[in-house]
């Protein structure tokens, strides 16, 4: 077949050698034409059909072979008009053939490049957009860090054969690498060091994208936006971005509030010390509410119980967790619980204390 193949295009070369000089000019730039012109026709025809499925796969296929293939037609169109001039018109050939073919074969590899580079984009882009949508649940993190590898392992294939097409000693490149791999490493140390920090990230995944996280050792809390190999972008509460060099979280104690499994209520109330004899019935009412409440986790740790003698007031707290992780619904479930602790306080003609002094003055009659 490939022998077959070889025929058919030396047996064409053959024929528009028999051609005048501005024929074969004119044929190659036809061709040209023609081969764009049915390529956009296919495309065309394509697309028409693809946006009539919701398959992603076809319509991602067809983004990323689009714009390389009309542009490798092209661009190949012209390297045959320039051999094409330099065997006709020129005694001396400007660029020999030999570099000519190979720079054929070159726009070929980056075209087949550019091709996986936009599907990989496109692949990831309708992931991200349907990642809710899928069977099987897929991380947006995830996602993200398996297109970059990709992407990263497609552009170094395709550098090392565009080195070995344009005679370029691979061996050379490494050794090269090799001696200024010091230099390098000590001028790009921190660059080093936030890449591998970022590695760490995807590999460990302490956060991924969309969760909130905080750190007690610096002044870093937010959402996460994006996770890059350098640097994480964070959105803080108060909507500015926040860019941290992915080393810095080497380093750092990092807390993941996102994945918490409840919200906690822990709070302490004040009863005055005239109501001492109240105090234990208003403490079973309140540990019964929180048992009967239906956004109270009963399968986590429940308590209510009298805590402190208090400089002015009998103090007893209540810890309890929440159902929900929803930082919105749980201050409103924490409102409920504590409007309706002061209803319980006040059923049972008690009184939440405040900061209160009593003087006692001493009567000179009784000395």
């Amino acid at each position: 077949m490939a022998e077959a193949k070889t025929q058919e295009v030396s047996s064409m070369v053959q024929w528009l050698e028999t051609l005048p000089s501005y024929w074969q000019l004119l044929a190659i730039a036809g061709f040209t034409v023609l081969i764009y012109l049915i390529w956009r026709f296919i495309s065309a025809r394509l697309s028409k059909r693809f946006d009539k499925t919701n398959n992603m796969w076809d319509d991602s296929v067809l983004y990323a072979l689009n714009k390389p293939i009309s542009l490798t037609i092209v661009i190949i169109g012209i390297i045959f008009l320039l051999q094409s001039v330099q065997r006709i018109y020129l005694e001396q050939l400007i660029i020999p053939m030999d570099m000519l073919d190979n720079l054929k074969r070159v726009f070929i590899v980056f075209g087949v490049s550019w091709i996986l580079l936009r599907l990989i984009n496109r692949v990831e882009s309708n992931l991200l957009k349907n990642k809710d949508q899928q069977e099987i649940k897929l991380d947006e993190t995830g996602i993200q860090a398996v297109s970059k590898l990709l992407r990263l392992i497609v552009i170094i294939i395709s550098a090392l054969i565009i080195f070995q097409l344009l005679e370029i000693p691979i061996s050379g490149v490494l050794t090269f690498g090799g001696i200024g791999g010091i230099a390098i490493g000590f001028a790009a140390k921190d660059l080093l060091a936030n890449f591998f920090g970022g590695l760490m990230i995807f590999l460990d995944r302490p956060f991924k994208v969309g969760d909130w996280i905080r750190s007690p050792d610096k002044e870093i809390e937010g959402t996460v936006e994006n996770i890059g190999w350098r640097q994480t972008r964070i959105r803080t509460f108060d909507k500015r971005p926040l860019y941290v060099p992915n080393a810095t979280f080497t380093s750092i104690s990092v807390e993941n509030p996102s994945r918490m499994t409840n919200r906690r209520i822990n709070e302490t109330i004040g009863l005055r010390y005239d109501d001492w004899q109240k105090v234990e019935a208003i403490i079973i009412k309140v540990k019964a509410m929180l048992q009967e409440h239906p956004e109270i986790d009963q399968s986590a740790t429940l308590m209510v119980n009298f805590n402190k003698f208090a400089a002015s007031s009998l103090d007893f707290f209540i810890y309890t967790f929440t159902k929900t992780r929803e930082w919105a619904k749980y201050h409103e479930i924490k409102q409920d619980v504590l409007l309706k602790i002061m209803k319980i306080i006040e059923q049972e003609g008690a009184e939440i204390a405040f900061p209160t002094s009593t003087l006692h003055i001493s009567n000179p009659e009784n000395n």
